[in-house]
């Protein structure tokens, strides 16, 4: 048969793609690349960048083309017939990559390029991905006796079979509950827009009345402004229990085995490498050099939150009392008080402001802003294969009119995708010959959908998120490096990784960006003046809250990993309890399984890493402060965040270019100041 996945087209097909064709490619490609290895070897004996690196490269990069749009349908367009041909692949792409960090002669051939004359005339992304290959094979355990690579191979294959599991639970259980309304005084409080959200969700199951659910969308709406204190009870319970014993789906797609098997797997493959932990192993590709520096890092700034987050509790209980005589405040109210204590004190509403970012100006407002920092020209293509009518794709190119990249654009929250935001990579830059490969990207969200004959409108909250992908994007499609191994994001050390995402949110709090991406979406005005200062007042509104959540995940994930014992098991919530009591000002209800839905750490690359969103906002929030002393929209300061970090992928460490562009290292006080935590 024809194989879609197969063919040699620059994107995928996607509507040609069927499950049928997705084990058989897989199959095909990895044959290939198992014998270009073969042949490269045994080709010669004098190995050069030219006669094993790149014939590698190539090989390896037609495997990950068509991965990737297989990985990509079964994250945003689910069915039972992709999840299976996808789980099936995966024991098969992890044998591949354990063998191939395992291959003794593969790992004498990149030793002898390195030892080599010819290793000086490399350029300096070539010597890195050379350091980083010589790395890596220690990580996947080149240096292990016959039997423990043995294990270590089996370990990888599990713990891939583990991650797709505990994602597939999670959207299984998030789609499993909805509940459908008839009384329209249960939904009381609701702004129109996500009122006329559920009933389109009813009206597309052939229902009347209201349906909500736990797409994120639903959820938020009622958790925000649903005055029913029982429904919003009822709706975090289902959300708080998804993928665990406990909740209206009890135990039927439990993610606890797969979260204590995952932990102990993961301690073992890190022993089996000589760490201690599998935080320890974590590190070796960071910028963070040992465990005490990350948990220092965390500690110090809940010291200096932890105040602050109590003060902005203590208000809100406060305003509850006043506000509702609600003597004992609950999950469920932090959401629905917080945004009336908002209103009330900074006369600020989130749906006022939503009604000045419609999709249709906040994107091309988008556009306009990274057109003016980097002198590039975003614009849209008709003509091309998607999965589903809602993605739209567009290409970037630069002042001289050179192509840099193309993008898929997936906003809205539907069943069948999985939750939250991320950016991905569809090709990745690499120069074959006299021609470049452009770097291609999927940006993916969760919004709310247009309703009705009106665009979707987004919360200011989602505008920065689309900023943050986006951040992502641009280091992936800006890249200017030619060799596959550190373009782009690849080989970016991970805590570095959300500089560039983190950064572009900046752009979201200034006026003069702002008059590029809002336009009311019935009189197309401009965001106002007065609201954007109630913005503004309102900015660093329960800042402290928020920072000591974001170290509570942070320090919670990490010791996780750093302080696992075979003998006690995972102790997955002991922990997590005691790092509430450390640093969380409000306690969540004994029956929240939060770990069971962290798929960020379970089922992402965010494993005793996601420390790494604070370290990166440091870096992100100094960088930007230089923007701050130049002016916004600075070309030269632009040019220099583009050609210093955008353009140089992972080619260099990430410190290094952050020194290149700062002309300094990162100082943590721009961070503490734009949270409001100093002055």
């Amino acid at each position: 048969m024809n194989n879609p996945l197969l063919e040699n087209t620059t994107l995928p097909q996607f509507s040609k793609i069927k499950a049928e064709h997705i084990e058989p490619a897989i199959d095909s490609l990895l044959a290939k690349a198992r014998s270009t290895v073969e042949l490269q070897l045994q080709a010669t004996n004098e190995y050069t960048w030219d006669n094993l690196i790149e014939p590698i490269e190539n090989a390896e990069d037609s495997l990950n083309k068509a991965w990737s749009p297989v990985s990509h349908m079964n994250s945003v367009i689910n069915t039972d017939e992709i999840r299976n041909a996808y789980n099936a692949c995966l024991p098969k792409l992890s044998e591949y990559s354990t063998e191939m960090g395992q291959n003794k002669a593969l790992f004498d051939a990149y030793q002898h390029i390195a030892d080599s004359n010819a290793y000086d005339a490399l350029d300096i992304a070539q010597k890195k991905i050379i350091s980083n290959s010589l790395r890596d094979f220690r990580l996947s355990g080149i240096d292990l006796s016959e039997k423990k690579q043995q294990r270590y191979k089996q370990i990888s294959q599990e713990l891939s079979r583990l991650s797709s599991k505990y994602e597939e639970n999670l959207l299984d259980a998030t789609n499993a509950w909805s509940k459908h309304i008839t009384d329209a005084d249960l939904l009381a409080g609701l702004p129109e827009t996500a009122l006329t959200q559920a009933k389109q969700t009813a009206e597309s199951q052939n229902k009347d009345g209201w349906m909500i659910n736990l797409q994120f969308p639903s959820y938020i709406a009622i958790m925000t402004y649903a005055d029913n204190r029982e429904l919003r009870k009822e709706h975090y319970t289902a959300f708080a229990t998804r993928a665990s014993e406990l909740g209206p789906n009890a135990g039927k797609w439990d993610n606890s085995q797969i979260m204590e098997d995952t932990l102990a797997l993961r301690h073992e493959k890190a022993q089996l490498l000589g760490f201690d932990n599998y935080a320890e192993y974590s590190l070796a590709t960071k910028m963070a050099d040992k465990p005490e520096d990350v948990v220092n890092f965390l500690e110090d700034l809940a010291e200096k939150s932890w105040r602050h987050a109590r003060k902005d509790l203590s208000e809100l209980k406060q305003f509850a009392k006043q506000y509702h005589n609600i003597n004992q405040l609950q999950a469920w109210d932090i959401g629905y008080y917080s945004e009336k204590m908002r209103q009330h004190f900074y006369q600020l509403s989130q749906e006022e402001v939503k009604a000045y970012f419609p999709s249709t100006q906040v994107i091309p407002g988008l556009f306009s802003v990274v057109e003016k920092l980097y002198g590039l020209k975003i614009s849209k293509i008709s003509n091309f294969d998607s999965w589903h009518p809602d993605v739209n794709f567009y290409q970037i190119e630069d002042e001289d009119g050179q192509l840099r990249g193309q993008f898929y654009l997936d906003l809205y929250a539907r069943e069948k995708k999985r939750g939250g935001a991320w950016m991905d990579d569809c090709v990745g830059r690499k120069k074959m010959g006299d021609r470049i490969q452009t770097p291609v990207a999927y940006l993916t969200c969760n919004f709310t959908p247009p309703t009705g004959k009106d665009p979707a409108l987004l919360t200011h909250d989602e505008v920065q998120t689309l900023f943050h992908e986006f951040g992502h994007g641009l280091q992936h499609m800006l890249t200017k490096i030619d060799h596959l191994g550190v373009s782009g994001i690849n080989g970016v050390e991970w805590d570095a990784v959300e500089l560039p995402s983190q950064f572009m949110e900046n752009w979201c709090w200034e006026k003069e960006a702002l008059d590029l991406i809002s336009g009311h979406y019935q009189t197309n005005e401009k965001l106002p003046d007065d609201l954007f200062q109630k913005m503004l007042n309102a900015r660093n509104f329960q800042a402290g809250m928020m920072m000591v959540r974001q170290l509570e995940f942070s320090l919670f994930d990490f010791k996780m990993h750093q302080q696992y014992d075979p003998a006690k098991g995972g102790q997955i919530y002991k922990i997590l309890n005691q790092i509430r009591e450390q640093v969380a000002v409000m306690q969540p209800p004994e029956f929240n399984r939060f770990a069971h839905s962290f798929s960020h750490i379970f089922a992402g690359g965010y494993a005793a890493g996601y420390y790494s969103y604070k370290w990166a906002e440091v870096l992100s929030s100094d960088a930007y402060s230089l923007f701050e002393e130049k002016g916004i929209f600075d070309q030269a300061t632009g040019k220099s965040f583009l050609h210093n970090i955008l353009e140089k992928g992972g080619s260099q460490d990430a410190m290094q270019l952050f020194i290149a562009f700062r002309g300094r290292e990162p100082s943590i006080d721009a961070l503490l100041r734009h949270t409001g935590i100093v002055e």
